[in-house]
This record gives C-alpha cells, sequence and structure tokens, in this order.
C-alpha cells in the first residue's frame, strides 16, 4: 500500500514563499513512477480544489488557474519525493494542502487533476497565509 506524507506547511506572511514536500513509502506492487502525484488544499468551509499535478516521468505538469504562475510541482523519483514550491502566496492561498497518487501504469506522460481518481491520499500539511 503506498503512503504518502506531506512536510512544509507553516505560517507565512503574504508574498512569501514555502516549498511542500510529499514522501512516498510503503510496499505498492507498481513502481513510484507509475503514479502521478498531485496537490490539493481545502480550506475552512470551502470545498477541496485541485492545485497541481505532475505525471510519473515528471514531463507533464498541470495547474490551477489560481496558482498558475506562482506555484511549481516537481518530483525527485530516486527519492520518492514531489515538489510543490509555493511564491508569492495570499491570503488566499490558506489551507490544508493534500498529496494524492493515481496510478496510470505504463502510461508516464500524463495527469489528471480529478480528486475522484486518486486513491492514496496524505493527512495533510497546514499552510497559514497572514501577516
Amino acid at each position: 500500500q503506498l503512503q504518502l506524507e506531506e512536510a512544509g506547511g507553516g505560517l507565512v506572511q503574504p508574498g512569501g514563499s514555502l516549498r511542500l514536500s510529499c514522501a512516498a513509502s510503503g510496499d505498492s506492487k507498481s513502481p513510484y513512477d507509475a503514479y502521478a502525484i498531485a496537490w490539493f488544499r481545502q480550506a475552512p468551509g470551502k470545498e477541496r480544489e485541485a492545485v497541481s499535478c505532475i505525471s510519473g516521468n515528471g514531463d507533464t505538469a498541470n495547474y490551477a488557474h489560481s496558482v498558475r504562475g506562482r506555484f511549481t510541482i516537481s518530483r525527485d523519483n530516486a527519492k520518492k519525493t514531489v515538489f510543490l514550491q509555493m511564491n508569492s502566496l495570499t491570503p488566499d492561498d490558506t489551507a490544508k494542502y493534500y498529496c494524492a497518487a493515481d496510478l496510470w501504469g505504463t502510461i508516464r506522460d500524463m495527469c489528471d487533476m480529478r480528486d475522484h481518481l486518486h486513491d492514496h491520499w496524505g493527512l495533510g500539511t497546514q499552510v497559514t497565509v497572514s501577516s
């Protein structure tokens, strides 16, 4: 079973930056790069929304319109870790951030941000943007 653990959240001032990480572990039948990884976030009283996703080989990345140009997703398959670099943060980015894995198998260059496709989820890390 693939397990995911997020880290890197915290309190940051508007305009600041944070780098989130999502580390995979556990005994999965599929290699790590068979999984596309996505980031989602959920603010209090709001629905969960997709932020970004990255394909298994790291060649393809997609972003929500609200974060495009400010956030960058990347992955290190040797370390089984995905990163989300978040710059120019605003209070609207305040939320709990979750990473999730979507098994694509042999298709390593695609990802999809629809949350129902993701079978493995981390517990989340809190990001608070406030002065």
